[in-house]
C-alpha cells in the first residue's frame, strides 16, 4: 500500500463512519450540551495529550539509551509523531515501527537495535494494555454481558499477545530455534514461488545476522541498560495513564459525572482491541467501536461526539504532526525511496555472495 493510497483510505473510512455515526446519535440535547462545554475541560484534555506525546517520546528515547543509542528529546518527539502517522495509514497499524527504523538506521543506528528498540517500545504497551483489560472482566464483568463478539475479540487478541511474548522470549533464549524456523519459512517461500532460490542463501544470512543482533540488543536492556529500560516502562505507564485521561477529560467537560476508573477500563479495553483491526489505524472502526462502547460510561446522544472527540485528542492530532514529520524527514516518495534502498542492498548482498563463491 502506498502513502498517498493509505491517506486516502484512512480519511475516507475515518470521515464516512464519523459521519453516520453523528447522524445516528446526534440530538437537540447533544447539540445543547456541547454548546454549553466547558472551556477549561477541552484545554484540560489538549494538555494532558502534550504530557502523553512527551511521556511518549521519553520512553523511546529511554528505550534508545537502554540499547546504547542516545536519540535527542527533538528526535524522539519527532519518531513520535511518526509512528503515528505510520501507524494511521497502514493495516492494524503496523507502519509506525518500520518508519521510526528507517529514520534511525538512516541515522546511523543499527538495523538489529532498531528492531529491538520499536519492538520493544510495541510490546511494552500491548503488555500493558494486555494487563489493564482483564482487569475489565473481573472488576466490570457488565462491560462484556452480552457482548459474545467483543468478548470473542479480545480473547483472540490476548492469545495473540501472548503468543508475540512467547516468541520474543524464546528468540532470546532459543535463537537457534528461530534461525531454523526463518530457514524453513524461507523454504517453504521458495517453494511456493515467491522467492527466487538464487536469493535463499542471502536471505538466510541476513536473517541469521539480524536475529543475532537483535538478541545482543535485547541482552543489553538487561545488563547494563536496565535502569534506562525501567524508566522506559515507567513513561509508558505514564503515557497510557494520559491517554486515558482525555475521555474523562471531555465527559467532565460537557458536565457529566465521570468515573475514571470504569473509563479507564473502557479505553484499556477498546485499545486493546484497535492494534489488531485490519483498517489502516484502525480508521472506521474507531470511530464507530467508539461510539457503541463510550455508551457504558455516557448517554447516547453524546456516545458518538465522545469517540470522535477522543479520537481527535488521542489520535488526528498527531497524526496530523506526524504528517509534517514525514513529509519533512522522508519526503512523500518514502515507499519508493524503502523498496530501492531494500533492492540495492538485496543485490549488494547477492553481488557479494557470487564474489565468495
Amino acid at each position: 500500500m502506498t502513502v498517498r493510497k493509505g491517506i486516502a483510505l484512512f480519511l475516507g473510512l475515518t470521515a464516512a463512519v464519523s459521519a453516520a455515526v453523528l447522524f445516528a446519535t446526534v440530538d437537540r440535547t447533544t447539540l445543547h450540551l456541547l454548546l454549553g462545554a466547558k472551556k477549561e475541560g477541552l484545554l484540560l484534555a489538549l494538555g494532558v495529550i502534550i504530557v502523553a506525546w512527551s511521556c511518549d517520546t521519553l520512553r523511546f528515547c529511554y528505550f534508545a539509551k537502554a540499547a546504547g543509542e542516545r536519540v535527542p528529546l527533538k528526535l524522539g518527539l519527532s519518531l513520535t509523531w511518526l509512528n503515528y502517522f505510520g501507524s494511521a495509514i497502514t493495516p492494524m497499524q503496523g507502519g509506525g515501527g518500520p518508519f521510526q527504523m528507517y529514520v534511525l538506521y538512516k541515522r546511523g543506528v543499527p538495523i538489529g537495535k532498531c528492531v529491538a528498540i520499536t519492538l520493544t517500545r510495541t510490546l511494552i504497551t500491548l503488555f500493558l494494555l494486555g494487563f489493564f483489560a482483564p482487569l475489565a472482566l473481573i472488576f466490570r464483568p457488565e462491560f462484556f454481558k452480552g457482548r459474545i463478539f467483543i468478548k470473542g475479540i479480545f480473547t483472540w487478541v490476548l492469545f495473540f499477545v501472548i503468543c508475540s511474548w512467547v516468541l520474543v522470549i524464546c528468540s532470546i533464549l532459543y535463537p537457534k530455534v528461530i534461525k531454523r524456523l526463518g530457514s524453513w519459512v524461507t523454504l517453504v517461500l521458495n517453494r511456493l514461488g515467491f522467492l527466487k532460490k538464487r536469493y535463499n542463501l542471502s536471505i538466510v544470512r541476513r536473517i541469521y545476522k539480524e536475529i543475532d543482533n537483535y538478541r545482543e540488543n535485547f541482552r543489553l536492556f538487561f545488563s547494563g541498560g536496565l535502569p534506562h529500560f525501567i524508566l522506559g516502562v515507567v513513561f509508558s505507564c505514564l503515557h497510557l495513564l494520559c491517554l486515558f485521561s482525555v475521555l474523562p477529560c471531555l465527559i467532565w467537560a460537557v458536565g457529566l459525572p465521570v468515573h475514571y476508573f470504569e473509563a479507564l477500563m473502557v479505553q484499556a479495553l477498546f485499545m486493546f482491541v484497535l492494534y489488531f483491526v485490519p483498517t489502516p489505524g484502525a480508521s472506521g472502526v474507531a470511530e464507530g467501536g467508539g461510539a457503541a462502547i463510550f455508551k457504558l460510561l455516557v448517554p447516547l446522544n453524546l456516545a458518538g461526539v465522545m469517540a470522535i472527540s477522543w479520537r481527535f485528542y488521542t489520535e488526528y492530532l498527531a497524526i496530523f504532526m506526524g504528517g509534517i514529520v514525514a513529509v519533512k524527514f522522508l519526503g512523500w516518495g518514502i515507499t519508493e525511496k524503502i523498496l530501492n534502498e531494500s533492492r540495492q542492498e538485496k543485490e549488494e548482498t547477492n553481488g557479494e555472495n557470487a564474489e565468495a563463491q
